[in-house]
């Protein structure tokens, strides 16, 4: 689709300057485009590379570029602010009911990536960047994707050694050779096509079918009575307990009793400041490495150990000296990451309120290895 836009923009330029000198001469209307008036339309880019000036920029330029630039509207490390969109993560989310769209998850080449933000950022100062400063902030995308290292430099030359992970999975669109001739041969109903118009299922994934109070309710008395009938499913079988594995599970209650129990207040405070974390760490049942590490049993591990991430030099250094995430130096590390960690891979500036912290620490601690 990429390809076909851009040889669609390219053919409309080289359109234009061929009809208005007809145009003008014949119907006596405006003029003929001067080459700069041309040159000035002509910025896009193809994924082949052709288009791109030269120039280049390194992924830690970008990054001093996107948090003063970007990041007001997607967010610290490309997760987004509000409805703007998420330029990061959602690796192998496709499929899911739920897919994230990014540039690291979808999209298909980097030229786009490059030619939408010469042509069109930051919002409301398009077209202000340099061609280096553009160059950077692609670097600083590829990177918070997890697609190259932290000392990578972007260039024309190399543009394109990195390819985005799923290019493969694009093609051009046939279907006007096929399902869209026939379906254009069909009858188009313009009026009384339905007697009656319903809401037969609701987009509750997508947030954009209005749920109104009656339908709120029971759908909470429903998920309140599953958790009743689970609990007391769970009664008989507590009863039948025998004093031989009550005496078992004895030391187990002892230990858990020890431990001090979760601020569930806490907790739900910390997994709304996750937010800010989600589109590169997961947690819970099923969490998989993102752009960051799966973050379960995190509080009281090793350093860097998620053992099939890649991290970045310095933690590695950090863990073979033994270091291990306590509440303390994990806070620290929160409030400013790259203080804590030089070079660390988290683009994340870091976590402003101490409230906010001591929040996120409780969440996580609520998922244990």
């Amino acid at each position: 689709m990429s390809k076909f836009l851009n040889a669609l923009t390219a053919s409309a330029v080289a359109a234009t300057m061929l009809a208005t000198p007809v145009a003008a001469e014949k119907l006596g209307l405006g003029r003929t485009a001067t080459p700069d008036e041309v040159a000035a339309w002509d910025i896009d880019v193809r994924p082949d590379g052709l288009g791109l000036p030269e120039g280049s920029g390194s992924v830690m330029d970008g990054e001093e570029l996107y948090s003063e630039k970007c990041s007001v509207c997607h967010g610290d490390f490309g997760e987004a602010v509000g409805r703007w969109p998420v330029l990061a993560g959602g690796q192998d989310s496709l499929t899911n009911e739920r897919p994230v769209k990014t540039i690291g998850s979808y999209w298909p080449y980097l030229s786009t990536v490059w030619d939408y933000v010469h042509r069109a950022m930051p919002f409301g100062d398009a077209q202000s960047l340099t061609d280096d400063e553009v160059y950077a902030i692609v670097a600083y995308l590829m990177y918070l994707n997890d697609l190259v290292d932290d000392d990578f430099v972007l260039s024309k030359e190399n543009f394109l050694e990195v390819p985005l992970p799923n290019e493969a999975n694009f093609f051009m669109d046939d279907r006007a050779d096929g399902e869209l001739k026939e379906f254009a041969k069909a009858e188009v109903c313009m009026s009384d096509c339905k007697d009656a118009v319903e809401i037969t299922a609701r987009a509750a994934i997508i947030d954009v079918t209005p749920e109104d109070a009656e339908a709120r309710k029971a759908r909470e008395a429903k998920y309140s009575a599953e958790g009743d009938d689970a609990a007391a499913s769970e009664e008989p079988a507590a009863e039948e307990a025998t004093e031989e594995q009550a005496a078992t599970e004895e030391p187990a209650a002892q230990e858990a009793a020890a431990e001090p129990a979760l601020d569930m207040a806490l907790v739900e405070a910390g997994e709304k400041v996750f937010k800010k974390c989600k589109a590169c760490h997961q947690v819970g049942d099923g969490a998989k490495n993102r752009t960051g590490p799966v973050l379960n049993g995190v509080v009281g591990a090793p350093f860097a150990h998620v053992g099939d991430f890649k991290y970045s030099k310095t933690i590695r250094e950090m863990a073979d000296e033994g270091m291990v995430w306590t509440e303390d130096n994990l806070a620290e590390f929160l409030a400013k990451p790259r203080d804590y960690i030089k070079k660390t891979k988290m683009s994340f500036a870091g976590l402003k309120k101490e409230d906010d912290i001591a929040a996120v620490i409780e969440y996580l601690k609520s998922f244990p290895e």
